[in-house]
């Protein structure tokens, strides 16, 4: 209890305080600042905070008495901000006409309210409306209409339309500008505070406004206010420009600043300062005669620049004789002039006065002009003709006599014509009527009175006696007048005849057809000729012209026509001459037809070739049936005589020739390394009776392509080198000799090792193969080198062989063994696997010796199978069977294709080289059962009874597309032979084993097939001797007695295979070898009696 009763004794004492103090708050007016048209809940103040009251316990409340239509007030902590009502200061009732910002002003109250309302003060505040720039200047009217009268004196000010502004202060109007036609601005400022200032600006603003006619000024009126004034600063003259539109612009000074702009007309009023003007200073009319009265003349017109009764214009005749007003009206307010009475041409021919214009000013001003009017002449006379003589031409009585003979153009009579009337009227044409050889033609070039013409009467055509004797020829004239009037007068021609007729043959062009090697004197055709007079207008001597030189010649009285010489069409195949005709009369008259001679041909000339030898270049490989060549062949007949036909005469049969275009044809393909040259002769034929033939040679000379790839001929693949380690550099280690069966740029060999060089050891000579020693020899460059040399020729494109050249580096060759299994491991390689020197350097020692014997044993097992491989295929025969070692007497031959298969080479040491078992293939094909071969395209018997030709078909590039064979047209025979085919002796089989994509082709050739000339086979770097299962080809060999000089017969090895393909697979990659040694495994053997032996592994 003791506690609450010091609480309330507490309480009671701070209301106390409060109520003395409230006497001192009532008095204090609280006072804020506001722009208007802020948003909602703008803090204007706190009340509380003013008023010194501690607020924020709710003990101390605040409520809003007056002024909530715009503010409201936070009871707690009271806080006076404004309410959702936005406030406009423009439109507030208290803030109207209101330009002190001080002065405008909102009231509220705000009552204090103790607790539980123990107490409550009222306090009054107002808050300042505060004025912001959100009203546009605007005049009163969008286009503002100004009168100013012309001619007023420069300085001369008019009053203009003020603007109105909302806002007040500094956000009222500031200035005006004046923008006048073409952009030109003039612009006024208004002054500011200072009065310095205001005169700054004001010199600016003289400058600125200055104009050729209209200016504006600014003035201060007593209010405060701004005057915009224009004062004219040029001449105004109405009729030069009755109006100027300006714009008017008003801008507040704001930031921004708000404008606004208005139309200012300013028209000009008009004053009497112009006279009447008219439109001509003479004005001439034609008037016709006989015109009735009333008839308009026309009008004049005058026009004044001024407007109302200083514009209005009368007429009046000025300086006029008594007989124009007589004749003549004229309108006083229109200007029309017009007939009063009929005039007479004969008696007037002419008005000639002047007329005013005047105006209805004070005082009025006038203009005067000159008329002219011309009266027309009537069409009341008819033109008048005259005909007269003329030169030798003899008129008399209206009749003329002219020769039939005179030429066209001739003047015969001269004509004359007139008319009294003038202008149109009198102007006359003359024509002659009627189809008659006539025309007029004016005298005088010279254009003289219209009135009064001259013309002369000419021959328009050639006379006749025979076909007309006499014209009328009748001559109008008509004048120009409407309507024209006419007349006419005649003159008759008579025509006195003339010897005009000259021979005319019955035919203008004869044609004759004569045949050539006639006999002189013989007759060509008759030509016959008529002339229609008669007498000795009639009588016809005949004549050629001088262009026959004495060929032909003619019967001056018969026509007949005659050859004096002997005519060779094919020196003048045409002849074309005229024959003339003359009669006897005077003069003399001629006629002429032209004889044209075609000399018909006999075939008396034979074929003749344009030149004795053809010669021809075509490029080997050419397809078959493609021309090779063209012969040009003319015979100096025509028609059948000359129609050709055309034989090619050789033993072969292997051209053709197109008999309309002398084009060849070859049916073969051609191979520049088997045949260079081909040589035949070409027969022509002419269709005549007897026919008539020439023949001449053809030469055509067979073009190297690059077909051949180089063919490595040393080192052979597996062969090596010793190169000791003390080798200096330089020294030459090994040379790759290569050939190439082409020639020219296609024989030009590059040589550049491709791999197996990995410590840069060796260089090679491009040009001579020459493989050199370019570093020092290390420890770690012992052992094998295995060098991948390829050797490209320079054709296009380029082919290449690659080969292996194997270099030992050591001191001595101590056992050759372990070299042996060295490169028969490379040969097993892969060409992208590096063989250089010793790789394992510290095992080398104790690798060397395990080496040693596992290579030893292996090369002693494959010796053993070598050999016993050797006598089961090698061993010799009976004398009337195959023996080893021997070649048939008789080459075995396989088809001819078109494509070309590589040509065997021969080792030029004349060494064997020691090449591996199935190095290379024998192709074998089967003979005819009558003896026969099959050589190329053509089947022809051969020499040998019952042998074919065998060849050794090479795997390099040059292997022949076997695909290509096979579509081939060639009706061979397969290559297979069977046991019934018939032989001279026992025939014995072999089957080799081969890829299944090797297919075998043989040629013509007759080589040796020993060890040494077996093709050198193509290898591939990856998966080159894979266990595929290969396919079986059988060949034979048909036994002969031996010769003890031929070599034995050995198998070689084709892979069959692109440059791209591997022996196991047509799609791999890599580059191609030279001779390397087939493997021993995966193949299979057969007996000697066919059948097939087991796999080895």
């Amino acid at each position: 209890m003791r506690t609450t009763g010091a609480v309330d004794c507490m309480c009671y004492c701070w209301l106390l305080l409060q109520l003395l103090s409230q006497p001192a708050a009532a008095k204090q007016v609280l006072r804020y600042r506001l722009a208007e048209e802020g948003p909602p809940d703008v803090r204007v103040g706190n009340v509380a905070a003013d008023l010194g009251i501690v607020a924020g316990s709710g003990e101390v409340t605040f409520t809003l008495e007056s002024g909530s239509d715009y503010f409201k007030i936070d009871n707690i902590t009271g806080d006076l901000s404004t309410n959702e009502r936005r406030i406009d200061r423009e439109k507030l009732q208290q803030c109207q006409m209101i330009f002190d910002e001080n002065e405008c002003f909102i009231d509220f109250e705000v009552s204090v309210i103790g607790p539980a309302q123990s107490w409550v003060d009222l306090f009054e505040g107002k808050v300042i409306i505060l004025d912001i720039n959100d009203n546009t200047p605007s005049f009163p009217s969008p286009v503002l209409t100004l009168s100013v009268e012309e001619n007023r004196p420069i300085g001369t000010l008019y009053l203009l339309p003020t603007a109105t502004d909302r806002d007040f202060g500094r956000n009222g109007i500031e200035r005006y500008e004046l923008i006048q036609d073409g952009a030109e601005s003039s612009v006024r400022r208004l002054g500011s505070a200072s009065a310095d200032v205001h005169a700054a600006k004001r010199r600016f603003d003289d400058a600125q406004s200055r104009s050729s006619v209209f200016e504006l000024q600014v003035a201060d009126t007593t209010d405060g206010e701004k005057q915009p004034q224009l004062i004219i600063k040029g001449a105004l003259d109405r009729e030069q420009r009755d109006s100027y539109e300006l714009t008017l612009r008003v801008r507040d000074g704001g930031d921004p600043p708000r404008s606004s702009q208005a139309i200012l007309r300013v028209m000009i009023t008009d004053v009497n300062d112009n006279s009447p003007r008219f439109e001509k200073s003479v004005y001439e009319a034609d008037l016709p005669e006989n015109s009735s009265p009333g008839a308009p003349i026309l009008q004049l017109k005058a026009v004044d620049a001024d407007v109302g009764v200083n514009g209005q214009i009368e007429y009046v005749f000025g300086a006029a004789t008594e007989s124009v007003r007589r004749l003549l009206r004229l309108d006083e307010s229109t200007g029309w002039l017009s007939v009063l009475h009929r005039i007479d041409r004969e008696e007037v021919s002419q008005l000639r006065f002047t007329v005013m214009a005047r105006d209805r000013g004070q005082p009025p001003k006038t203009d005067k002009a000159t008329m002219i009017i011309n009266i027309k002449d009537e069409n009341d006379n008819v033109p008048n003709i005259d005909i007269r003589k003329i030169g030798r031409i003899f008129l008399r009585d209206g009749v003329a006599n002219v020769a039939e003979d005179v030429v066209v153009d001739t003047p015969i009579a001269l004509v004359q014509v007139s008319d009294r009337d003038k202008g149109p009227n009198g102007v006359v044409t003359c024509t002659v009527v009627g189809d008659v050889p006539f025309q007029l033609k004016p005298a005088s070039e010279i254009e003289g009175d219209m009135n009064k013409k001259k013309y002369f009467l000419h021959t328009s055509a050639p006379l006749d006696y025979e076909a007309v004797q006499e014209y009328n020829v009748v001559i109008v004239a008509v004048d120009s007048g409407s309507p024209s009037l006419s007349s006419n007068n005649s003159l008759i021609v008579k025509v006195g005849d003339m010897n005009d007729n000259p021979p005319i043959f019955t035919k203008s062009t004869v044609e004759v057809s004569f045949p050539e090697n006639n006999a002189p004197g013989e007759r060509v055709a008759t030509v016959v000729a008529l002339d229609a007079d008669s007498g000795k207008n009639a009588e016809i001597s005949y004549s050629l012209d001088s262009s026959v030189n004495g060929i032909f010649s003619i019967d001056p009285d018969s026509g007949d026509i005659r050859v004096n010489t002997i005519l060779d069409r094919e020196q003048t195949e045409r002849y074309e001459f005229k024959v003339i005709a003359k009669d006897k009369g005077v003069p003399v008259l001629q006629g002429s037809a032209t004889v044209v001679v075609l000399v018909a041909d006999k075939n008396d000339n034979e074929p003749k070739f344009m030149q004795d030898v053809f010669t021809f270049y075509v490029k080997e490989n050419l397809q078959p049936n493609s021309p090779v060549g063209m012969v040009t062949v003319m015979d100096a007949d025509k028609g059948q005589n000359a129609e050709m036909s055309l034989y090619i005469e050789e033993e072969e049969d292997i051209f053709s020739i197109e008999n309309n275009t002398g084009t060849i044809f070859s049916t073969v393909a051609f191979d520049r390394e088997q045949k260079t040259t081909y040589s035949f002769r070409v027969k022509a034929v002419d269709g005549g009776d007897p026919p008539r033939s020439a023949t001449a040679t053809v030469s055509l000379f067979v073009m190297d392509e690059n077909d051949n790839p180089p063919t490595v001929t040393f080192p052979i693949n597996s062969s090596y080198t010793l190169l000791p380690p003390s080798s200096n550099i330089r020294t030459v280690v090994r040379t790759v000799i290569a050939t190439d069966t082409d020639t020219g740029v296609n024989a030009d060999l590059s040589y550049s090792i491709i791999g197996g060089n990995p410590f840069k050891l060796f260089e090679i000579d491009p040009a001579t193969g020459v493989i050199s020693l370019v570093s020092k020899l290390e420890q770690k460059h012992f052992g094998l080198h295995r060098l991948v040399v390829q050797v490209n020729d320079s054709g296009v494109p380029s082919q290449s062989t690659t080969t292996l050249v194997h270099v030992y580096v050591n001191e001595t060759l101590s056992n050759s063994t372990i070299v042996d299994a060295q490169i028969a491991k490379s040969l097993g390689t892969p060409l992208n696997a590096d063989i250089a020197g010793d790789p394992n350097y510290d095992l080398g020692k104790q690798r060397l010796s395990i080496a040693i014997g596992v290579v030893s044993g292996i090369m002693t097992v494959i010796l053993i199978i070598l050999v016993v491989v050797m006598a089961r295929y090698c061993r010799p025969k009976n004398k009337n069977g195959y023996e080893a070692g021997k070649k048939d007497h008789e080459d075995f031959f396989t088809p001819q294709q078109h494509d070309k298969s590589k040509k065997p080479k021969k080792d030029k040491n004349k060494k064997k080289s020691k090449q591996p078992l199935y190095s290379s293939i024998v192709t074998v094909e089967a003979s005819k059962p009558n003896g026969q071969r099959y050589d190329g395209v053509n089947e022809k018997l051969s020499d040998s009874p019952g042998m074919g030709r065998y060849r050794s078909v090479n795997g390099g590039p040059g292997s022949p597309d076997l695909a290509r064979h096979y579509k081939s047209s060639s009706p061979l025979p397969t290559v297979q032979l069977h046991p019934q085919s018939p032989t001279a002796g026992k025939k014995h089989q072999a089957v080799q084993d081969l890829p299944p994509a090797n297919t075998f082709v043989g040629t013509g050739d007759n080589i040796s097939i020993g060890s040494d000339h077996c093709s050198e086979y193509s290898s591939q770097t990856i998966n080159k001797y894979n266990k595929q299962p290969f396919r079986r080809v059988t060949f034979s060999v048909v036994s002969q007695p031996q010769d003890p000089h031929q070599g034995s017969l050995q198998s070689c090895y084709d892979s069959g295979l692109d440059e791209s393909e591997t022996p196991s697979s047509k799609s791999s990659t890599g580059p191609r070898l030279g001779a390397l040694p087939l493997p021993e495994d995966a193949y299979e053997r057969t007996t000697p009696d066919g059948s097939v032996g087991e796999k080895e592994q």
